[in-house]
């Protein structure tokens, strides 16, 4: 099969498009056929060994992918070959035309939903998730000012907090991107470059402030995030891309707290939960995933610099086989 194979530890240039052997499914495991595998951040941070993460080589990247079942090992009861399904992680890596899961990381995808779309669900929509309701304790009739919202976690974000009677604040930094926000409906929508984007939140806001700030990149807005908090604020950080300096008072005066997250530190029952909320809300069409751009699978590097280099209006995929 072909497979994007990481031999070396640096930039887009060593994801390499190999021919390696199948992979067989092990007990509890099982065998698919990828059809599209979706890029996330930390796949960079993988494929560089950067940023703590540093995976032993080589390695095939990919923790998102959506694909048909082709084989099921022994002591697998809820899956069977031909069924449609989405990855959140996998013991192979998705960039490749087959990849091996453990059984508790394969979900059902709906049969009104592409595989692009199934490959835009795991990292995306889960992590949205557990950073709104989980981490974040979102509560119906509350205000979120969603930073980086035309992201692919932000649109996951905007999506869940709009279908469950939150009032959105979200901000981008392309025309594209805002046109995106507006057309959800969200209820103000910041270009975050603009440098009145700070007094538009406060105005929109008012005096009583935010109850909750989903962050996306927090060394940049990390402060002004603790500036929009109403009293008993939460800031939930979900990305971050360096160090930063901030005034701790800004917190004690407003009983407000910083909240870090990985969906990692998920728990089992946590992420069934989750997951459960994904193909409901798939099935019914209250969640939709918007793919940015697809790639075949010998453009991997070009992919890998656009999720980190270009303005984020979506999910950006490789297209491995139909």
């Amino acid at each position: 099969m072909k497979a994007i194979v990481v031999s070396a530890y640096g930039g887009p240039d060593k994801l390499e498009l190999k021919e390696i052997q199948d992979p067989d499914p092990g007990q509890g495991e099982i065998l698919l056929a990828i059809k599209s595998a979706g890029i996330n951040p930390v796949d960079t941070y993988h494929r560089s060994g950067t940023m703590g993460y540093a995976p032993e080589l080589p390695f095939t990247p990919g923790l998102d992918g959506a694909g048909i079942i082709i084989e099921c090992g022994k002591g697998v009861n809820n899956f069977s070959p031909g069924d449609r399904i989405y990855c959140g992680g996998s013991l192979t890596g998705t960039y490749a035309e087959k990849a091996i899961c453990r059984e508790n990381q394969v979900h059902s995808l709906p049969e009104n939903s592409s595989f692009s779309s199934g490959a835009a669900l795991h990292v995306p929509y889960a992590t949205a998730y557990y950073a709104l309701f989980i981490r974040g304790d979102a509560q119906a009739g509350e205000t979120v000012l969603i930073h980086g919202a035309s992201g692919a976690v932000g649109i996951a974000a905007v999506q869940w907090a709009l279908q469950s009677g939150l009032q959105v604040i979200g901000t981008a930094g392309s025309p594209r991107g805002i046109r995106l926000l507006e057309n959800f409906g969200t209820h103000l929508v910041v270009d975050h470059t603009a440098d009145d984007y700070q007094n538009q939140i406060s105005s929109f806001a008012g005096t009583e402030g935010i109850p909750l700030v989903i962050e996306m990149l927090a060394n940049v807005n990390l402060q002004n995030d603790m500036d929009f908090l109403s009293s008993f604020g939460r800031v939930v950080v979900v990305g971050n891309r360096g160090t930063t300096s901030i005034n701790p008072r800004t917190l004690m005066t407003k009983n407000a707290s910083i909240r870090g997250m990985t969906l990692l530190n998920a728990t089992e029952k946590e992420l069934q939960h989750i997951h459960s909320q994904i193909y409901d809300s798939l099935k019914k069409g209250e969640i939709d995933p918007i793919i940015q751009n697809s790639y075949p699978l010998s453009e991997a590097g070009t992919a890998h610099r656009e999720v980190i280099e270009s303005p984020s209006c979506g999910k950006i995929v490789l297209d491995i086989s139909e």
